[in-house]
């Protein structure tokens, strides 16, 4: 299987030079973009079979591609609740942020995969967690009219009150009344 000689090339260094006594470091730097592309398209597919390798070898779990996501954050957003369940139980980062800030909860809430919202709010994340924007989990299920999802993160102790940085808050989102800036 491709995957496991690129895991273990990229785990066993010496593997990798065995052939080249001076090897270019362009040649590991493409071997880790192509184990980092194998791994987002695992979770964005939601493939435990290539995730549990990964896990195996004991790769980064909250390894980031260009726009700040991690595994985790792909497999919530693309509804692979298996494969988020098996991410964090491996110990990969349930609060991570991508580069706006958004979690995998607030993912999973915009898409509308609430099994997989309710997993993460069992995490040990703040329910108040933010955005670049200012917006919260809670904000998000009032904007997307997830009652269920609103519901248990004030169980959470969740802030309804919270305002996001153009004023928006659970009260007016779930009018569909929006302050400011469209909500993102």
């Amino acid at each position: 299987m491709r995957i496991l000689l690129l895991l273990s090339i990229m785990l066993s260094p010496t593997l990798l030079w065995a052939a080249e006594p001076n090897p270019a470091p362009a040649d590991a730097a493409a071997v880790q973009s192509q184990l980092r592309d194998y791994y987002f398209d695992a979770a964005r597919n939601g493939r435990q079979d290539m995730l549990k390798e990964f896990i195996d070898a004991g790769y980064s779990l909250d390894t980031r591609d260009s726009s700040g996501f991690t595994a985790l954050i792909l497999a919530a957003y693309h509804g692979h609740r298996e494969a988020v369940q098996q991410l964090i139980s491996a110990g990969a980062d349930p609060c991570a942020q991508d580069k706006r800030g958004n979690t995998a909860l607030m993912g999973a809430i915009f898409k509308g995969e609430l099994s997989i919202a309710k997993d993460l709010m069992n995490a040990n994340c703040s329910p108040d967690q933010r955005n670049n924007a200012g917006q919260t989990a809670a904000m998000y299920a009032a904007l997307f009219q997830r009652k269920d999802v609103l519901d248990e993160l004030a169980a959470k102790g969740a802030d309804l009150g919270a305002r996001d940085a153009v004023g928006n808050g659970v009260d007016n989102l779930q009018r569909g009344e929006f302050e400011g800036a469209p909500v993102r």
